[in-house]
């Protein structure tokens, strides 16, 4: 099973290394990987290119984008960026973090996933981050999600799904609509990911409201929307982050989704919200 893997990267001198050092020591070795370096201002690129000169499967390409770092748009044009580099020749195609340690069995792993359940469209681990000298799981989502810095797309889904969309709710929409499709997300308990920059927090000031965007731009409802934002209030214990949520849904125009898969991911909502209320 041949695996491509596109990493956008903005400074990220201090993990990059460590990411393609997860990946060299794989079990089921990569057919390619490229690096997208993304504006990086440090000794990012200098990193990459020693590890280009000693694997021919590792490539990188330099773009110039803003030198923010913020979720959304900018880190899915880089990815596309590195996709358009590579051949039609993959069977899995991953969009991996700059800031992720895999565990060696990672990619065999999910060969095994792939090979034996063809409904499977998205799979994945779960991410671990370092708390008091502990690994421990990020806890900002279900462990029924594949997050977005470590996502393993068969090729038929990604097709059927028309790719990553660049947008804040990316790597949500992603796995709504695989299902919309028909196709199943397969997270693997065991696969223990380290995290190594914990989501957010190095993200610029004006993100607070993105997350309310995205559930707009998915069509989620102002119902759905209130609920997510109050969840995700009481899990940071910050009032702050119930506004923010809302300010974004209301301010927001644009959407990723049709009105049909709209539907399909409101009620696919509201399912998952009346289950964990029973």
């Amino acid at each position: 099973m041949r695996f491509y893997i596109v990493i956008p990267a903005h400074n990220e001198e201090d993990s990059i290394g460590l990411t393609l050092d997860s990946l060299i020591n794989q079990t089921h070795t990569p057919s390619k990987v490229v690096v997208v370096n993304d504006n990086s201002s440090d000794s990012t690129q200098t990193i990459i290119e020693s590890f280009e000169n000693k694997f021919e499967w590792i490539s990188f390409i330099n773009i110039t984008s803003s030198n923010k770092h913020i979720p959304g748009a900018k880190v899915i044009n880089a990815f596309y960026k590195g996709f358009e580099t590579l051949d039609d020749n993959y069977d899995i195609i991953c969009k991996f973090d700059a800031d992720i340690i895999l565990p060696s069995n990672y990619l065999e792993t999910l060969t095994i996933i792939f090979s034996e359940n063809k409904n499977v469209g998205i799979a994945g681990g779960l991410a671990y981050i370092k708390k008091n000298n502990d690994w421990v799981y990020e806890n900002i989502s279900n462990k029924d999600h594949v997050r977005g810095p470590f996502k393993a797309y068969r090729k038929a889904c990604f097709e059927a799904i028309g790719g990553l969309k660049e947008s804040i709710g990316w790597d949500t929409v992603d796995t709504l609509l695989a299902k919309y499709y028909n196709w199943e997300v397969k997270t693997d308990h065991s696969l223990k990911i380290r995290h190594l920059k914990p989501t957010g927090n190095s993200y610029n000031s004006s993100s607070k409201y993105l997350q309310g965007e995205a559930l707009y731009k998915m069509r989620y409802g102002i119902f759905i929307t209130v609920i997510s934002a109050a969840k995700m209030a009481l899990k940071k214990r910050s009032i702050n982050t119930f506004f923010n949520y809302i300010i974004g849904y209301l301010k927001t125009k644009e959407r990723i989704v049709s009105k049909e898969q709209g539907k399909f991911i409101r009620k696919l909502r509201w399912k998952g919200i009346l289950n964990n209320i029973t």
